[in-house]
């Protein structure tokens, strides 16, 4: 399906250049979600009905990031899915961390007793050495929109035999991500997914699968029948790093990551780089690749938000996201708000 037959289904108000702090969900996903509350509502059907929106969610993202579905656990937030990661590093552990990083990714690794050291973003490969346990990072910064160079902390992490964990959160949605280069890739889905908050998944690669305590067991990542009694038996693959899942926020993601494997994120990262583009070459900026702008001009929130413009604010900076429902005519609205 092409982008341009697929975006009617979307209908945001004029305006809304902020999918950096949630997306707009498509018709289709709004119409089960709705199906599903009124079922609940009138106690139509089990739950069992709704929970096999959370297969079809799995199978999505998996080949959205170029995944088998069996490596991939669901969660409700980036903090929550990678706690167990943070978790199993012996005391100690040195973890590198870009200094601006959202919290979702430094808190859980702060909480433990390790050694995390923070430094710029570009300076993030030159950091690991040989005393690097691990470095998790963002592949799109939060806050400045940034795009990590991932190759090269990988790289660098590999010669030094670190566990790679990778935020994909702020990236995942337009711009194309191949999770089988981390050991482990969280994503928060209620931004560029265009999920209901609520969904989150976690790529956890077999190599490290292992190394990994699931903290938060649970008979929803047990292995077949796990309700009730000993022994404990959770499943093999990355299943047993699941929590049991919102029924309603995942019926509203199944149908929406599938239009996005419809639709196909090569041609979303063309549009949402091209308005982002536009917009920079409306105000003089030379052009990027991300498709989140970070303004820093005095008053650019107000006059923003005056034009209709709804953006958010990021240490201090006016904060602009661009995404596949976004027009010509936000972007216009926008440059002459700041022109």
């Amino acid at each position: 399906m092409k982008l341009d037959e697929a975006v009617h289904m979307w209908d945001p108000e004029p305006g809304w250049l902020n999918t950096a702090s949630y997306g707009i969900p498509p018709e289709p996903a709004f119409e089960e979600l709705q199906g599903a509350l009124a079922e609940w509502r009138r106690g139509a059907n089990g739950w069992d009905k709704w929970d096999r929106s959370t297969g079809r969610a799995r199978e999505a993202f998996a080949r959205l990031t170029g995944v088998a579905s069996e490596d991939v656990a669901v969660g409700t937030s980036a903090a929550q899915v990678l706690a167990p990661v943070a978790a199993s590093l012996p005391p100690g552990s040195r973890v590198v961390v870009p200094d601006v990083e959202q919290t979702s990714n430094l808190f859980p690794w702060l909480v433990q007793d390790l050694d995390v050291r923070t430094v710029p973003p570009a300076d993030l490969p030159g950091a690991i050495d040989e005393r690097t346990d691990a470095v998790a990072f963002s592949l799109v910064q939060s806050a400045t929109g940034e795009v990590a160079d991932a190759g090269a902390v990988v790289a660098a992490a590999r010669a030094h035999g670190a566990l790679v964990v990778a935020d994909a959160t702020q990236a995942v949605g337009w711009l194309p991500v191949d999770a089988a280069p981390f050991d482990v890739l969280a994503v928060s889905a209620y931004k560029w997914l265009m999920c209901p908050r609520g969904t989150a998944f976690c790529y956890v690669s077999p190599a490290v699968r292992d190394r990994i305590r699931p903290i938060a067991a649970n008979w929803y990542a047990g292995e077949g029948d796990a309700s009730y009694g000993p022994p404990l038996r959770l499943a093999k693959d990355a299943r047993r790093f699941d929590i049991a899942a919102p029924w309603f926020s995942y019926v509203a993601a199944a149908p929406t990551l599938e239009l996005l494997l419809e639709i196909g994120i090569g041609p979303i990262h063309d549009h949402d780089v091209g308005m982002a583009n536009r917009f920079r070459a409306g105000l003089g900026m030379p052009p990027g690749d991300s498709a989140i702008v970070s303004v820093a001009r005095p008053g650019a929130a107000e006059r923003l938000a005056e034009a209709g413009i709804r953006a958010s604010v990021r240490k201090g900076a006016a904060r602009l996201a661009f995404h596949l429902y976004t027009t010509e005519a936000d972007v216009d609205t926008a440059i002459a708000a700041l022109g």
